[in-house]
């Protein structure tokens, strides 16, 4: 590590670092009018869609628009009929989050693990102001989507553990597979992941929680994956093993660049592939800069699908 996190070591994210990023949760999303439902908040939905359910089609009145047309109940009775919707009182937004052996990596700023869940905790902060259940799971474990503070606050102590504990047999496997259990249609899904763990086995899970959701995957990466060191040779430790890592040359240097860009290339394309979005973030970028990135297809240190 060369570099200091903003609120802590860089090392794990502490709980008040989390819960310091509800103000940047706010910045996801853009202001709306006040609303007489009580179920909603002070920012629109950082993910896709109205936020709204349909709830019944009637008789088309002129100032209806025109793309809420019931075309199906207009063919039947012959006369034109409008959809009408109303806010969603059930929403969840639900975070998975990777911690295999590469989320403990960082020579920028912070851990990888730890980026994970500062990412984590401001869309969580950003789905709370909206009124949506927040949940969360890892490995084996799984916290149940839960409404309110008490719901934010269990999620972000979870994520705070998370950024610093070794994963479990289970894995992103595990966690994916419990969200299948635990998701119904319509909810939001973040996948925080490094690219070495989106693998073929993921795909089934995957896929069928994307037919039914929306999902963002955010790959995780350090600033050392992304571009190889100057030519030298150098010292390195992976668990008890040392080893010397020798980039003699340019050429060294380019197949490092094309090995970590091959790795998150075929994790986006298997997320798209899934129905999910995907995008790279550095582990040193602002939170928010970086989520608004992934969900609107856009780059910001990263490559976006």
């Amino acid at each position: 590590m060369n570099g200091v996190a903003a609120a802590g070591d860089g090392l794990r994210a502490t709980l008040p670092e989390l819960v310091a990023l509800r103000a940047r949760g706010a910045e996801l999303g853009a202001p709306r009018r006040r609303s007489a439902e009580r179920s909603a908040g002070p920012v629109v939905s950082a993910f896709r869609g109205r936020g709204m359910e349909y709830a019944e089609s009637r008789p088309y009145a002129p100032g209806d628009d025109v793309r809420h047309i019931d075309w199906r109940v207009t063919a039947r009775t012959g006369r034109a009929h409008s959809k009408v919707f109303q806010s969603e009182r059930d929403r969840v937004t639900l975070l998975v989050v990777d911690r295999s052996a590469p989320m403990r990596f960082g020579t920028r700023v912070r851990l990888k693990s730890v980026q994970a869940a500062r990412l984590g905790a401001t869309l969580a902060w950003a789905a709370f102001a909206q009124g949506d259940r927040i949940g969360a799971c890892s490995g084996a474990e799984r916290l149940p989507p839960q409404r309110g503070r008490a719901g934010v606050l269990r999620s972000l102590e979870a994520l705070s553990r998370w950024s610093a504990m070794p994963d479990d047999d289970l894995g992103l496997a595990g966690a994916l597979e419990t969200a299948v259990r635990v998701l119904h249609p319509g909810s939001h899904v973040m996948l925080l992941a490094d690219a070495r763990s989106i693998t073929p086995s993921l795909e089934p899970s995957l896929r069928q929680i994307a037919a039914h959701n929306d999902v963002v995957l955010a790959l995780v990466c350090d600033a050392l994956e992304r571009d190889a060191p100057p030519a030298g040779r150098y010292r390195a430790e992976d668990g008890g093993s040392r080893l010397a890592l020798v980039l003699p040359d340019e050429a060294e240097r380019s197949a490092w660049r094309e090995h970590f860009r091959a790795l998150q290339d075929d994790a986006i394309a298997r997320a798209r592939r899934c129905g999910a979005r995907a995008a790279v973030v550095t582990a040193d970028a602002d939170p928010v800069v970086a989520l608004r990135a992934v969900l609107e297809h856009r780059v910001a240190g990263g490559r976006a699908a």
